[in-house]
């Protein structure tokens, strides 16, 4: 039921607005000047307003000011004499929905309401469409036709029309928040809400008042009622993202609301029906977790409904060539640059490399090649720059130049300025302790002579 906010000082005015609005299935606040108005405004989050233009202490025009600082988005419909129409045009310059004048027709009165609020829900239908169409883009840029990452559209498609719950398990980087967005996409919910929370960006103190709101004064600086995050997204979806972060209490209130499906603000003792689909995400396994004592046993099983496992970019490696093609496309109409592709090296280099950041970590290296590079392709000068900057660990960076050298080609010259004398002596010793000690078999790999070889072999101490 939508609730109107009447803001009129004449007591005869507010009872004939009751009765009218009452028996068209709405529910009414009354507030008799702007002042009183605004505080019932921010304390009970109306759906419409219905603001007379002569009030005493401050005018019509001023409160609508107000209420429009507060939320622009709200709905106002002004009350007028015949002869202030100059003055609610002007109303509806500063943001007022429309205007009726008295004597009003109730049939009339009714009928404006009933546009505006419609209008209101089209509004909000085409944000979540445009929403839509923008995750769809993103997710077909995203993704790839790997068998892994096949397994993973699979299960969305299977899941997706389901009102079941699902966890999302994957390391950073992976797509966990792409995904839940496909199935709500693909959902019956789709022109509905899909509101992502990070729980691990939320201070413990404000987790339960950030997910299920709060009435004025119920704590220090609550000057206003605030719906949460579950009204927010009733009837749609509800993303969490990294749920181990959640404390305690906050796990227990969850799982009863999952239960009962209904909330409670932060100093209410009123409940709220929700229609709420719940998807969670976490970068580790959440059943050990559970074994850890990170996370409730009921709470996991309650959610543990339907489960996908994300796979790291190093097992989806076939998708790296046409994701890579994606982000310089995206990069160059942000940047505003025209890199063409990528040098076959510089290709090798995105291929052997071992992504520990994932798809997140090779759009921001990308990103970051494109802004680097002067010529019309992406070379290994670049990429090994900010790959090499943005590597996990000194094993792992070791790694992909010994494998460079070894399975690409790579001369030891290749890669000296990129790493440092410690890590050149591991490579020269690894390969010496691979080809046998065969010092002229080793020379040739390295891309250089005996004598070269064993000056090195003398500096570093091998």
């Amino acid at each position: 039921m939508e609730t109107i906010l009447v803001i009129d000082d004449n007591k005869n005015m507010q009872v004939i607005l009751h009765n009218i609005l009452t028996d068209a299935g709405y529910q009414t606040i009354s507030a008799e000047t702007g002042n009183n108005g605004i505080k019932e405004l921010k304390h009970n989050l109306p759906d419409l307003v219905l603001l007379d233009i002569r009030l005493p202490e401050m005018n019509g025009l001023d409160v609508l000011k107000k209420i429009k600082d507060f939320d622009k988005e709200l709905l106002v419909i002004m009350i007028t004499a015949y002869g202030d129409i100059k003055t609610a045009v002007e109303a509806m310059k500063l943001g007022a929905y429309d205007y009726v004048t008295k004597p009003f027709v109730n049939e009339d009165l009714i009928l404006t309401i009933q546009k505006a609020l419609n209008t209101r829900e089209l509004s909000r239908e085409v944000k979540c469409l445009r929403k839509k169409l923008n995750a769809k883009s993103k997710t077909a840029k995203t993704m790839g036709s790997s068998p892994a990452i096949q397994k993973v559209l699979k299960q969305v498609e299977l899941i997706s029309p389901t009102d079941m719950s699902v966890i999302i398990q994957g390391k950073s980087g992976t797509g966990k928040e792409v995904i839940a967005n496909m199935i709500h996409d693909k959902s019956n919910r789709e022109n509905k809400p899909f509101i992502p929370i990070d729980c691990g960006a939320i201070p413990d103190t404000l987790v339960e008042s950030e997910l299920f709101g709060y009435e004025k004064g119920a704590f220090t600086g609550a000057n206003c009622s605030k719906k949460g995050e579950f009204e927010t997204a009733n009837n749609g979806t509800l993303f969490l993202d990294e749920i181990t972060n959640l404390p305690s209490a906050a796990q227990a209130k969850l799982l009863r609301v999952l239960q009962e499906k209904k909330i409670q603000r932060v100093g209410s003792t009123k409940f709220i029906q929700i229609n709420v689909r719940i998807i969670v995400a976490t970068n580790i396994k959440l059943s050990d977790a559970v074994k850890e004592g990170l996370f409730r046993d009921d709470l996991f099983h309650r959610l543990n409904e339907f489960c996908i496992m994300l796979p790291l970019l190093t097992e989806r490696k076939d998708d790296i060539p046409v994701l890579a093609k994606e982000f310089l496309e995206s990069a160059n109409k942000e940047l505003n640059k025209n890199i063409q592709g990528f040098t076959p090296e510089a290709l090798k280099l995105l291929l052997v490399y071992s992504w520990p950041g994932n798809v997140r970590e090779l759009k921001h290296a990308i990103k970051r090649a494109v802004l680097l590079e002067e010529n019309d392709h992406i070379s290994t000068d670049v990429l090994k720059l900010e790959i090499s900057a943005s590597a996990d660990s000194y094993r792992e960076s070791l790694d992909n130049y010994y494998r460079l050298i070894i399975e690409d080609g790579y001369k030891l010259s290749d890669v000296t300025t990129k790493v440092n004398n410690k890590m050149e002596c591991e490579i020269i010793e690894r390969l010496l302790q691979d080809v046998k000690y065969n010092k002229s078999k080793a020379a040739r790999i390295l891309g250089i002579d005996r004598n070269t070889l064993y000056a090195k072999m003398r500096d570093l101490g091998i």
